[in-house]
């Protein structure tokens, strides 16, 4: 080990900050130097290398479409950070996310490279490298990962003044830093369940019974979102919100950049809650006594049996039901112009009280964010 490195990794020992260390593809020599220098177990808490897609879907609660990107890296910091704050309660965590393609025994066509993400209660740091091919053999393009992770972790203690590296001119380093709003930082640490998005980048704790919910990914938010939840609204009585859940039974979990996206595009309009309640068994103990706004098809998913344990949809209606909740639910056109709508048969027998269907002349708008997304629209 190169004497500048051994006395950075000292300094790093030597500014307490626990972390939580996950790899992908490479990198992980860091790990190894890290504990070639005495004091590694006031840094590093737990470290994982994970190489089967089993295993990152494991961390991240889905299997990402691209392993080696800026998403992911973010993604895998944001998990390491919770996992930092349940082992080690405080606020000098961080959580390290390092993701990378380098040399191997076959011939990749896509660049080399990583990316490397640093999450704390502040925010979050992106450092991407892209290598040129040929360049180095393995070994040498993983021991410039794994020096840049270290500097990374060195720069977010304030030991460095900037990231050098022994580049070629062919090769490039992109940094980027988010600032993260304590109260959301808090919340993707899982400390809290629920908060609200307030104009750009604010966000404040909140507590919400008897209200209107419309949830969904809104991406975009776009005008039958709107005039949907108006619309429940005027039979409701109670006040209207958007519920954004980073958590979800069948999406990966949202990335940091697309929370925050997602959320500026609600600015004058009903207010934005963000929660970690995937279900609505679960959105039913967040927020009593409310009605959950529904579109036909999550109206379905709400009634399939797979989404439940031993106790089944019965069980999750009575929970709901126990928490005062109820469901205004609206159809949609398909492809053939058939307007689909949930059938008094569709829900458990004794259930129907809960949910109230409106009809195609009271409701319909066939916008679609797929659409609006691709073009469509």
């Amino acid at each position: 080990m190169h004497a500048h490195l051994r006395d950075l990794i000292t300094r790093i020992h030597d500014t307490p900050m626990p972390s939580v260390l996950e790899f992908a593809g490479a990198g992980s020599a860091a790990l190894w130097h890290l504990h070639a220098v005495a004091g590694s177990s006031r840094t590093i808490l737990e470290a994982t290398d994970r190489y089967a897609p089993q295993s990152m879907k494991s961390l991240l609660g889905y299997e990402p479409t691209h392993f080696v990107s800026r998403d992911t890296a973010i993604a895998m910091a944001w998990a390491a950070y919770r996992r930092a704050c349940d082992l080690h309660p405080g606020t000098t965590n961080n959580g390290i996310g390092c993701t990378a393609t380098i040399a191997t025994d076959r011939r990749k066509r896509g660049d080399h490279g990583c990316w490397v993400a640093l999450a704390d209660r502040s925010g979050v740091h992106v450092y991407g490298l892209t290598l040129t091919k040929g360049l180095r053999d393995r070994a040498g393009e993983e021991h410039m990962v794994a020096e840049l992770l270290i500097q990374a972790m060195a720069l977010n203690r304030g030991l460095l003044p900037t990231i050098s590296l022994q580049l070629d001119q062919t090769e490039t380093l992109i940094v980027t830093e988010h600032s993260v709003h304590d109260v959301l930082s808090r919340f993707l640490s899982g400390e809290s369940e629920c908060i609200r998005a307030i104009g750009q980048q604010h966000f404040v704790t909140q507590q919400v019974r008897a209200a209107t919910i419309l949830s969904g990914s809104f991406n975009p938010l776009h005008s039958g979102h709107r005039t949907l939840l108006t619309t429940a609204m005027a039979y409701t009585y109670q006040p209207g919100f958007y519920e954004l859940s980073v958590v979800n039974a069948d999406k990966p979990i949202l990335p940091y950049t697309s929370i925050l996206s997602r959320s500026q595009q609600f600015s004058g309009d009903h207010p934005l809650l963000l929660s970690r309640a995937p279900r609505f068994v679960d959105k039913a103990i967040l927020y009593p006594e409310s009605t959950f706004v529904l579109g036909y098809d999550t109206a379905i998913r709400l009634l399939d049996a797979k989404y439940y344990g031993a106790g089944g949809v019965t069980e999750a209606l009575s929970v709901i039901a126990t928490h005062g909740c109820r469901f205004l639910v609206v159809g949609r056109t398909d492809a053939n112009g058939v307007f689909l709508q949930v059938r008094r048969q569709d829900i458990p027998s004794g259930w129907q009280s809960l949910f109230m269907v409106l009809d195609e002349q009271t409701f319909r708008r066939d916008i679609s964010s797929s659409n609006i997304r691709s073009g469509v629209q």
